[in-house]
């Protein structure tokens, strides 16, 4: 590994137009899980000028029944509930902050297109219901990654936390009214210097942020630049930003025109954003709009939960951690753990791989056990939707793969 070098990571806010697509769909899950913990959900939205689409297959009687007769008038749907997805989509863009021309929660014009699961993927994942003693079985064949480091009290790269910091803090500002020349669509990119493997010094910030009418030129131009670089300055670790850094803030000039109105969105493409900002490996699978018997996202939790551990156990100051499934299948193919070289003294990545195999209260690593273990069939994904999927903060129900409650087990298993 190279010890001094430069590295970047992005960051989108809640207004960029895929993630207004990403908090949609995964409102939709939460909508289904709140009717029933066991409903599945893939669910995909675009947004475009004025326009919300959905599309993806349910299951969740509670919502959506294709043979219950009673329901047949309607498409499967039961009453009301049509209404209540509607409902759902235009709260999630009212609640980031879209009253615009070009895009607006109250007017936009919105299409349902979800229907039923397909029979051959439910007939995979089911468990053996029958009396056959068939698990639950994974709800895609896949590879997923985990990752954590010491860069941050997050354990997340510290090019994506700060750069993820930086649009949390615009977007609390806009909403409390603090910067209320700010509008939703915004981006970050952080720069920084590593020397032997830490960061040490920025050398570049680029902020794009959609601004009211007159924010691109003179004196309002000069309080919006002001205003971003007072951001960042709080943000970022003293004596990061010097005379050296560089400096990209609306670099394109005018951004009055953005979210769904500048450009489509679409739900699962920002899936590094979304993880570790490119500093570990990703499988290719997106989270949002699916429920968690899809491993793409429970078992993408479960390694971070995993590789989050061995570092704030010490065990390691960097690791990732690949697990892979076949469709159907409840046991995984493979666990993979890789310490990069910085394992403590007298562990191996072997020796993780079977330490984390022998943990009791895990209960294994099939896509049933993950669910239960970390509570995942419960509507909390829509506030996961925007600024990271990790590095964000445990609290009750919500990013229950943030806990560092198996520090203990780990190393009890490594004696």
């Amino acid at each position: 590994m190279r010890s001094n070098y430069l590295f970047t990571s992005e960051s989108v806010s809640e207004g960029h137009p895929d993630k207004v697509s990403d908090q949609i769909s995964d409102a939709i899950v939460d909508l289904m899980l709140s009717k029933d913990p066991e409903a599945r959900v893939a669910c995909e939205t675009m947004t475009t000028t004025q326009r919300v689409i959905l599309s993806g297959e349910i299951r969740c009687k509670a919502m959506y029944d294709s043979e219950n007769a009673a329901w047949a008038f309607n498409g499967g749907w039961a009453p009301g509930a049509k209404d209540e997805i509607e409902r759902a989509v235009r709260s999630t863009v009212r609640d980031i902050g879209y009253e615009q021309e070009g895009f607006h929660w109250k007017t936009l014009a919105f299409e349902n297109h979800l229907h039923g699961q397909s029979a051959h993927i439910a007939q995979g994942v089911d468990s053996g219901a029958d009396g056959s003693g068939k698990d639950e079985g994974a709800g895609d064949q896949g590879i997923m990654f985990g990752f954590a480091c010491d860069e941050t009290p997050d354990f997340m790269p510290a090019t994506l936390d700060y750069s993820h910091k930086i649009l949390e803090r615009l977007a609390n500002d806009r909403h409390s009214g603090t910067a209320p020349f700010l509008e939703p669509d915004a981006k970050s990119q952080v720069t920084l210097r590593y020397e032997n493997g830490k960061p040490v010094a920025c050398t570049a910030i680029v902020v794009s942020t959609q601004h009211a009418e007159g924010y691109d030129e003179g004196e309002k131009e000069a309080e919006l630049h002001a205003y971003v670089k007072g951001v960042v300055a709080d943000i970022l670790p003293e004596g990061f930003i010097s005379n050296e850094t560089i400096w990209h803030i609306n670099p394109t000039g005018s951004f009055v025109i953005g979210g769904p109105d500048g450009d489509a969105g679409l739900t699962g493409r920002k899936i590094i954003v979304d993880t570790y900002g490119g500093a570990a490996p990703h499988g290719g699978g997106a989270f949002s709009g699916k429920d968690p018997t899809k491993v793409d996202r429970s078992a993408a939790y479960i390694t971070r939960y995993l590789a989050k551990n061995v570092v704030a156990a010490g065990l390691a100051t960097r690791c990732t951690i690949q697990i892979a499934y076949a469709i159907g299948v409840s046991e995984p193919l493979s666990l993979y753990v890789d310490t990069h070289g910085t394992a403590a003294q007298g562990v191996t990545d072997a020796r993780l791989e079977d330490a984390i195999q022998s943990i009791d209260k895990l209960g294994g690593l099939t896509p049933r056990s993950i669910r239960t273990h970390l509570g995942l069939n419960k509507p909390i994904y829509r506030i996961s939707a925007a600024y990271g999927h990790f590095g964000r903060t445990a609290d009750g129900d919500t990013f229950p793969w943030e806990r560092t409650d198996l520090v203990d087990d780990l190393k009890a298993a490594l004696v």
